[in-house]
């Protein structure tokens, strides 16, 4: 299970998810399919552009933890 942690990233970097968004060219929209994790996968290109607004590294976002089913 892979856990997205962009609002503690947000947060720390005092960001909206709007501004987020509009710096890194998706939709509001997307980006809260991708906050919540109900988003299926995620480009490399818009992680890379997360991580350059954010300063921050892709692990710093996502987290694998293992589930009952694995």
């Amino acid at each position: 299970m892979i856990t997205v942690n962009l609002d503690v990233m947000l947060a720390r970097r005092k960001m909206s998810s709007g501004e987020l968004a509009a710096r890194v060219g998706i939709t509001q929209a997307n980006l809260s399919i991708l906050k919540t994790g109900k988003a299926k996968a995620v480009r490399f290109s818009t992680l890379a552009a997360i991580c350059r607004e954010l300063q921050c590294q892709p692990g710093d976002i996502l987290e694998y933890h293992e589930s009952e089913d694995d």
